[in-house]
């Protein structure tokens, strides 16, 4: 039997160090992470968006600039 976040003690993490392990273990996995599923409208999308940043490159936000803008929201 799976071991449950009870038995490990996961659930009383913070949400922070949930996340946080979550990713430790996502990332953990390397190229044994299971493939993406994407349907054809979103594949579509993500083309449609990497020949826009080919195009506009200045468009693209950094990740502290996208934080940034989250965490000011109401």
């Amino acid at each position: 039997m799976v071991p449950t976040m009870k038995d490990l003690g996961i659930d009383r993490f913070s949400p922070e160090q949930r996340i946080a392990l979550a990713l430790e273990i996502w990332e953990s996995l390397e190229d044994r992470r299971p493939p993406g599923r994407l349907t054809a409208g979103q594949r579509a999308e993500i083309a449609r968006r990497n020949i826009e940043m080919d195009a506009n490159p200045g468009i693209a936000l950094t990740w502290e600039q996208i934080r940034a803008s989250i965490e000011t929201k109401p």
